[in-house]
């Protein structure tokens, strides 16, 4: 999708009739921001805003819209970002319909944030195929599009040229995602850090729904998170971070699941995978090292476990985000 190179990623955000702010706000602030701290020779996306209207009326008429480009600049786009808003049901108009359409027609990436997936589902673009959208409006969503292959407890839904995100949250996590997936892991952790951000939360992680308090609140997981971190080259097991949390195995699986919708193993393996991404893009070629270095033990594990989470081989993202690509990386 976006590559490095003189020519930036075109992303156009469809602010419709009550949109919500936030998730503008988000799309603007992954996509359209300056990042001179990365070194970079040029922005990593260019950003523009477009509305059915002169003026649109967005979060219930908290804000007005003015000043932006028409939806003919959405034919220009390489990712169409559509955010949600709160009167799911109402009908999406012809022309920002229209507009999506044509847009996934001639082969953009399509993103909706939030309950923007009922107008890619209005659209017709979602019948068949796997989506996601915010937990309170999962049964109304069911209904009126039985056709959409929904995953109503995700934070995200990566269907390759189609990308869903839960709520206006997980359209952080999603939008990292994305900048992981066309720039590396190493671009995407400067982001998060600037956002204050986690920089990765997976897409399967459950979506926090209501449920009962518990009694006896668990505590929190950071002190454990920061303490693996930093050992991801050792050969850490699950009952060793239960032993350090001072808690049995079980009593861990029930926190990490609460806390990260996630188990203590699949969180340790997607920390090294990471890792492994930052040290290939740093320049390690040494497969084994990289293996040693992260975790993964053997270059056949880091091979399996980077296809499975990238899509590509060591060797194609080398090629893809490595300092081959000659642009600086953060130290």
């Amino acid at each position: 999708m976006a590559q490095r190179s003189s020519h930036p990623h075109r992303v156009a955000v469809v602010v419709d009739e009550g949109t919500n702010p936030f998730e503008v706000g988000v799309a603007t602030e992954l996509f359209g921001l300056p990042r001179p701290e990365l070194g970079l020779p040029g922005p990593l996306y260019e950003v523009v805003l477009c509305t059915p209207a002169p003026e649109v009326r967005i979060n219930h008429g908290f804000f007005v819209m003015a000043g932006t480009a028409g939806l003919d600049a959405v034919d220009g786009a390489d990712t169409l970002v559509v955010p949600g808003r709160p009167d799911n049901i109402a009908p999406r108009s012809a022309p920002v319909l229209d507009a999506i359409r044509r847009a996934h027609a001639r082969g953009a990436r399509i993103l909706s944030f939030c309950t923007g997936s009922f107008a890619l589902a209005e659209a017709g673009l979602l019948d068949g195929r796997r989506a996601t959208t915010h937990w309170m409006w999962a049964e109304a969503f069911r209904q009126l599009h039985p056709r959409v292959r929904l995953e109503p407890d995700v934070l995200f839904v990566d269907d390759g040229d189609i990308l869903t995100a839960a709520g206006s949250a997980a359209a952080l996590d999603l939008g990292l995602h994305v900048l992981r997936r066309d720039h590396g892991a190493e671009i995407a952790n400067a982001v998060s850090r600037r956002l204050v951000f986690a920089a990765h939360r997976d897409g399967g992680q459950k979506q926090f729904v209501e449920r009962p308090v518990p009694e006896v609140p668990d505590e929190s997981l950071g002190p454990l998170l920061a303490w693996a971190q930093e050992r991801l080259g050792e050969p850490l097991t699950v009952a060793e971070l239960a032993a350090r949390a001072a808690v049995s195995p079980a009593t861990l699986h029930r926190r990490f699941r609460t806390q990260l919708g996630t188990t203590p193993l699949a969180w340790l393996t997607g920390e090294r995978v990471a890792l492994a991404c930052r040290l290939i893009e740093r320049g390690e070629e040494r497969l084994d090292v990289v293996a040693a270095r992260s975790g993964l033990g053997t270059a056949a594990n880091l091979r399996a476990r980077l296809r499975r989470a990238t899509g590509l081989s060591p060797s194609a993202y080398r090629r893809r985000f490595g300092p081959a690509a000659g642009e600086p990386l953060m130290a």
